[in-house]
This record gives structure tokens, sequence and C-alpha cells, in this order.
């Protein structure tokens, strides 16, 4: 009966030579859903399965918007300074250095022009990844010098928020660039040149409160997260269960705050027959 037992018992391989899958191979939704990274990118960060927008940032969208990823980045050394001399679990200077050493971004925005299905555009995308999105003096600075940049060469501009609202260790400083971002809109309006706020989960309190809400088109992209103060923050201030989908996109778009939701893979195309409506 030797034909059905085994005479190498026990597994041979060693720990060292077993090969595992390498970490980020594979992302799964929060719906369960697994799909391979290549596939993921080559779909705009979108799950096919169940159309989930994966959260990305500004390196992502600028593959996804510029044609063959090229583009001339902005004030791309301009680093946030510590004029408060902040401290709370530690010093802000040493959060700043920390976060720039394991985001590789200098702050939470980039600015860069590049052209678009042809068209030249000037885009800002903001980084989730450093310190949560917020708005910092340098945001609001690179900001605006973008939009110096639309003006002075008549290109529409685009705005991508993620953002979850001022950042607290700059106190009014943070506060002043709602103010100064929204007068440079003004003067975007007043010279007829487009601005288009693209909205993204999440975008809350002082961006929701200036330049997100400013666009002469205001769109966002499916279930994101938008408004001012968080939702467990409006709970438990009022004490009430607040309506089943609030503050999403499209519970926004349907009480009037959003001109349209776009899904990111259709966002190139149809940003770009919006730009042409808007420049015929």
């Amino acid at each position: 009966m030797a034909w059905f037992k085994r005479t190498d018992k026990g597994i041979k391989t060693s720990t060292a030579e077993k090969k595992d899958a390498p970490d980020g191979l594979w992302f799964k939704t929060p719906n369960g859903n697994i799909i391979h990274t290549r596939e993921l990118k080559s779909n705009s960060y979108v799950c096919p399965d169940d159309d989930f927008h994966v959260k990305i940032g500004s390196k992502e969208y600028f593959e996804i918007l510029f044609d063959n990823n090229k583009f001339t980045e902005l004030d791309a050394n301009m680093k946030s300074g510590d004029p408060l001399k902040f401290v709370d679990t530690k010093p802000y200077s040493s959060r700043i250095d920390a976060t720039i050493k394991k985001t590789e971004l200098n702050d939470a925005v980039r600015t860069a022009h590049g052209k678009m299905n042809g068209l030249e555009i000037v885009v800002a995308c903001m980084d989730f990844n450093f310190i949560g999105g917020s708005m910092g003096s340098v945001v609001g600075e690179k900001i605006s010098r973008a939009i110096d940049f639309s003006l002075k060469n008549k290109v529409p501009f685009l705005m991508i928020s993620k953002s979850g609202g001022a950042r607290m260790m700059e106190a009014g400083f943070s506060l002043m660039q709602m103010a100064k971002t929204s007068a440079k809109l003004a003067l975007l309006d007043q010279a007829a040149i487009p601005y288009i706020s693209l909205l993204t989960d999440p975008t809350t309190g002082g961006v929701t409160a200036s330049y997100a809400m400013l666009g002469d088109f205001n769109i966002a992209e499916p279930g994101a997260l938008i408004g001012f103060a968080g939702p467990r923050v409006i709970r438990e201030t009022i004490g009430k269960d607040l309506p089943k989908g609030f503050q999403s996109s499209e519970f926004v778009l349907e009480h009037g705050f959003l001109d349209f939701i776009i899904d990111r893979r259709q966002l190139k195309a149809r940003l770009t027959t919006l730009l042409n409506l808007l420049n015929n």
C-alpha cells in the first residue's frame, strides 16, 4: 500500500527560499473587490467592478490630465516656515521635516502648467498625505502664484481640492489664505479666464469655505466627502442623526452646490469639452 503513502514528509522549502507577493501588488476596495494595481492605474485609479475611486495625489492626477505626463512645475521648492514657533506633541518645524521626508512632497499642494488634449492649462492639486492636505501659508501662496501665471498667460485654471481644512499650527496665517486666494480668483473672473474647481474626497473646512467653492464650474468625484465641519462634529453639536449620505458629493449636488459629478475616467475628456465650450 506504499503507493498512497508520502515517502518524503514535511515541507522542505526553507524560510529564506519562500517568495511572497510584493506589497501593494493588489488593491482591495471597501466593497471587497480586488484589483491588480497595474489594472487600477490604467483605469485612472478607479475599480471597474464597483466604480470605487481610490484616493490619489498630485502625481497621479498630473499623470491623468497632462498629455504624456509632460508639465512644468511651479514653485516646486517652496516650504513652510514656523512663524509662531508652534509646538504640540512635537515642534511644527520637526513635523514639517518628517512629513517632507516621508511623502517626498514639500507641502500640501503642487502647481504646474502644461497641455491637456492640446489645450494649455494650469493645475493646482492638493495632497492629503501632507498633514491631511491642510491649508497653510505655502498652500495659499502657491495657489495665488499659479493664478498669477494663469492671468499673465491667459490660461484656464483648474483647482483639485483634497483637504481636512486650515492648518492649525499656523493659526491666523492659515486662515488668511482663504481671503488671499479668493481675492486672486476675483481677478481671474474679471479677466474672463475660466476657473474650474474639482472637489475630491475629502474637501472640508476652510478650503471648502474659500477657493474650492468659487469655480465658474464646481464639480466633484463620486462619493466624495464635501462640507465645512465633519459629520461627527455636526452630529455631536446638534444632537441629531444626519440624513443618509449627508455631505457626499451626490447629496451636495442634489442641494445645488455642485454643477455635476464626474467619473475620473472621463475627467480629461469632459474638462477638455468644457474648456472648448468656454473658449468659444
